[in-house]
């Protein structure tokens, strides 16, 4: 997952980011319909014949860097704008692919979707792409930025600074000056985004994305879609398989988003998984090391934590370059770690810089990392993404009485990171485009078996989603794989009973038997 961030670095709305961020809705019936759309107005966007070329370097709304090295190519896919009027305006998707190694056995294009929403799939996927090098051998590797994302009319709200100034504000407001405060940061960021890409938001929702992957697929060669979607991708994955049953070809959904989730439930969730996974990493630290930061950990270790924060509250640390390290970017830090085994030891070294020697640059450049900004100060299009997508597809809107009638119990799930998750609800109000659902539509009679797979302590994706999502999907469809570990992403541990499973499959089209648990 990632966080939509409410102007404070809190976690609200959650962007679902592989190794760095998650966000939900979910029940079926409540959707809208699809929206109609001319079989020739489709099939003609569908025929473009795609310009492969080599790929420049990530633009300042993918993330920035370097080319990617290797045999990548990008192309430019035209969608219709609002697939309520085909014939109308177009947008431009980016994607991005690396060819089959063995093109003798290649079975087609793999499609990734790597979550937010709001994440760069073409930035994203030469990044990873060691983790699916044997997927690679047979498949297309493809991904894309979804619209609203990256190169793809990527939303636009504020400016670098402003964003600095945004993400800093106090986002667990205890008196009605800091709730105004937050309020105005909202109000902020919101007419920013109207103001900046006014036109293009009422078109990035979830729906519409699924619509272009059906339109991908054709312009692919492919007969079905083969499909890779982690987090958030997992709800994409979810509400395409709804609309084309019967083009869902080999489906893996990793990190799976619980549909049948309101915001309110699923960010009660997240508080709770990130807790979970808090103290989980609290434990690993106190075994691992003479001088944790966090102690014996346990209650222990969540009230040094508060401790910090509180102290964070009154009077931020210096952190470097002329910055400092608010509760809420500590907040932020801490959770973009949690996302990883691998960052643990990083989050240790910041508590203990923090606590002990008076500086937060290490938890703000894990906050920077989770927020989609560059050493350089330059921020990607991440979080105006996400929250665009999230305000468009959800119709819920939280007023500050909602949040304040449940800030016990989210402050019960998590001392550290409760309040927060539930300040983010108000990220929506006053959003200037209305909501579609209430929950996305999963339902997806008379498709290919689809494998889910959960892992028992991710933070942002709990591993109950995995089994919901069999559910909603329907008798015979949802196939899931439990993993017993740590981290946002099973597939990517590297764990070998799950690449089994995952490979398998996609590989060789052995469905797994339906509630295998790897450890």
């Amino acid at each position: 997952m990632h966080t939509v961030v409410r102007g404070a670095g809190a976690l609200g709305l959650t962007v679902l980011l592989l190794a760095s961020a998650a966000g939900c809705q979910g029940e079926a019936s409540s959707a809208a319909e699809p929206a109609p759309t001319s079989a020739a107005a489709t099939s003609s966007a569908a025929a473009q014949r795609l310009d492969w070329h080599a790929c420049p370097a990530p633009s300042t709304a993918q993330g920035g860097g370097t080319a990617p090295a290797g045999d990548w190519q990008c192309a430019t896919l035209k969608a219709p704008l609002d697939y309520g009027k085909p014939d109308g305006d177009t947008i431009d998707l980016a994607l991005i692919r690396a060819r089959a190694k063995d093109e003798q056995q290649r079975i087609g294009s793999l499609l990734f979707n790597f979550g937010g929403p709001g994440g760069s799939g073409v930035a994203t996927l030469p990044a990873l792409a060691a983790s699916y090098a044997s997927l690679n051998t047979r498949y297309d590797l493809v991904s894309f930025d979804p619209r609203g994302v990256g190169d793809s009319g990527g939303v636009k709200c504020l400016d670098d600074k402003a964003m600095d100034a945004s993400n800093a504000v106090d986002g667990t407001p205890e008196d009605p000056a800091a709730v105004k405060a937050l309020d105005d940061t909202t109000a902020q960021f919101n007419t920013a985004c109207e103001r900046n890409s006014g036109p293009v938001l009422p078109f990035v929702d979830t729906e519409s994305a699924a619509r272009d992957m059906d339109l991908m697929r054709q312009a692919l060669g492919d007969q079905q879609l083969h499909y890779f979607g982690i987090s958030y991708g997992t709800q994409l994955g979810g509400v395409y398989a709804h609309l084309f049953p019967q083009q869902v070809g080999r489906f893996v959904l990793d990190s799976v988003v619980d549909p049948t989730k309101d915001p309110l439930q699923s960010a009660l969730g997240q508080a709770k998984g990130f807790q979970l996974a808090l103290e989980d990493f609290m434990k690993a630290c106190a075994a691992q090391l003479q001088d944790c930061p966090t102690g014996s950990g346990g209650a222990e270790g969540t009230a040094r934590i508060a401790d910090l924060l509180q102290r964070l509250a009154q009077s931020p640390l210096p952190a470097g370059s002329g910055r400092q390290l608010t509760e809420s970017l500590a907040v932020t830090g801490i959770a973009g770690a949690l996302y990883s085994e691998e960052t643990w030891s990083a989050l240790a070294a910041g508590l203990t810089e923090a606590m002990q020697q008076g500086s937060g640059t290490m938890l703000l450049q894990l906050a920077d990392g989770l927020l989609g900004r560059d050493s350089n100060g330059h921020y990607s299009n991440l979080n105006a993404a996400n929250r665009a997508v999230s305000c468009v597809d959800a119709k819920q809107r939280y007023s500050d009485q909602d949040v304040e009638q449940q800030l016990a119990r989210f402050r019960a799930a998590s001392a550290v990171f409760g309040a927060f998750t539930a300040w983010g609800l108000t990220s929506c109000t006053g959003w200037p485009v209305p909501g579609r659902t209430d929950r996305p539509e999963v339902a997806a009679a008379g498709a290919a078996p689809i494998l889910l797979v959960g892992t028992t302590g991710d933070p942002a994706t709990p591993v109950e989603g995995a089994r919901t999502m069999a559910q909603q999907l329907g008798a015979g469809v949802g196939v899931t794989v439990t993993l017993q570990g740590e981290g946002h992403g099973g597939y990517n541990t590297g764990n070998p009973c799950v690449t089994q499973a995952v490979d398998g499959y996609l590989l060789d089209g052995k469905v797994p038997a339906d509630g295998t648990v790897c450890s």
